[in-house]
């Protein structure tokens, strides 16, 4: 699965099939996911328009199809906006990407999508879990890495970063259970997140996406937001 398909596993809650957090701010992070992975796929780099050019500008280099159509979706997004700093890359991305991927998950059996209105009157759509094994796969390939120092793939490295990016590590790792604080969990999310699991070439582009998303994410926290899934 993509990284962002993982994340967003894990940040639904199985029973209630509601967000464990802000949805705007997951949509931030599911965009930056998708980033990362173009990025780890030499899709997109960090490009810079000058020497005032601070923070960089996306650029596609590969505008191939993937076979994936939630990247290939995203690569046409960023072809036809090209050239955009990472913040906005992010928001331009974030939009209808959850929605997207939850019936992409639903459609695999891992969830399902579930409608009902609240006190009767305002739609709620909810994706409970329909079959949990990838996820809980995914979370122990997580705890593995965070509490007993496995070292990480890629792909695990690339989650644990966003998690800590979204200060959420703990609703994927019980670290009471494993005898941790949550500063200790933070701090060894921290190490991953800035760890050498990305190759040199591509590592100042993932960093921009990880800074793009925790911007877009203070930004979002500074309004008014409305907590959990539609």
């Amino acid at each position: 699965m993509l990284i962002a398909e993982d994340l967003l596993l894990l940040l639904t809650d199985d029973g209630t099939g509601k967000l464990r957090m802000p949805a705007v701010q997951v949509d931030f992070a599911l965009a930056g996911a998708n980033l990362i992975e173009l990025t780890l796929m030499n899709r997109v780099e960090l490009a810079w328009d000058g020497p005032k050019d601070k923070g960089g500008r996306v650029v596609v280099r590969d505008p191939a199809p993937t076979g994936d159509d939630v990247l290939d979706a995203a690569l046409e997004a960023l072809i036809a906006d090209d050239r955009k700093k990472p913040q906005a890359a992010v928001k331009k991305l974030a939009k209808n990407a959850r929605e997207r991927l939850y019936e992409r998950l639903a459609a695999r059996g891992a969830l399902r999508s579930e409608r009902a209105r609240m006190l009767g009157l305002f739609p709620r759509h909810t994706w409970p879990a329909e079959d949990a094994r990838h996820e809980a796969e995914v979370r122990r390939s997580i705890t593995d890495t965070l509490v007993r120092g496995t070292p990480p793939d890629t792909h695990t490295a690339a989650l644990i970063a966003l998690l800590h990016a979204l200060r959420c590590e703990q609703e994927v790792v019980d670290f009471r259970q494993h005898g941790m604080s949550k500063g200790d969990l933070r701090a060894r999310a921290a190490e991953i997140a800035i760890g050498n699991w990305a190759a040199e070439a591509v590592r100042k582009t993932i960093d921009a996406m990880l800074a793009a998303v925790v911007a877009a994410n203070a930004a979002a926290v500074s309004t008014v937001v409305l907590p959990g899934a539609r």
